[in-house]
């Protein structure tokens, strides 16, 4: 799983002009999920997520996650994150999970944020999505989970 994570002072998803997540302070998350990946990744992502400590204490240090600061989070479903780029001039998609076992896995990534008492808003799998979101910072990071 790769994911893209922003730290916003706010953001939202519209889809078909209907807003269907909006948030406040937190992150925007952009996660892709790729061939190879199986629940075995969920865990990872959902523990660094939840515990990556990317917010300012009050010495202004980035030492607090978002468990500690109950900010809240959207996951949006990002397959282009598996874009590959090297050849040629439009992206191959072939790294990147197929639908059905792809939504599977974003929606467990979700349901577990959830568990740990996280508010995760989300966008429309598949769906044309239109994302706003005000940096903070910025600060962005990638991650991946490891594969063996």
């Amino acid at each position: 799983m790769r994911a893209v994570v922003q730290r916003v002072l706010e953001a939202s998803v519209t889809v078909d002009g209907k807003k269907v997540s909006q948030i406040g302070p937190g992150l925007l998350v952009l996660l892709g999920v790729g061939k190879g990946d199986t629940e075995a990744d969920v865990p990872w992502m959902v523990e660094k997520l939840a515990t990556l400590r990317i917010f300012e204490d009050a010495a202004g240090k980035m030492n607090l996650s978002l468990e500690d600061t109950h900010k809240q989070l959207i996951v949006v479903s990002q397959f282009t994150l598996y874009g590959d780029t090297r050849r040629g001039r439009r992206p191959s998609f072939t790294e990147a999970l197929e639908p059905e076992p792809a939504k599977a896995l974003y929606e467990k990534v979700c349901e577990q944020l959830r568990t740990r008492g996280l508010t995760v808003g989300t966008g429309i799998f598949a769906a044309d999505m239109k994302v706003a979101l005000i940096n903070d910072g910025p600060v962005t990071l990638l991650l991946e989970t490891q594969r063996t």
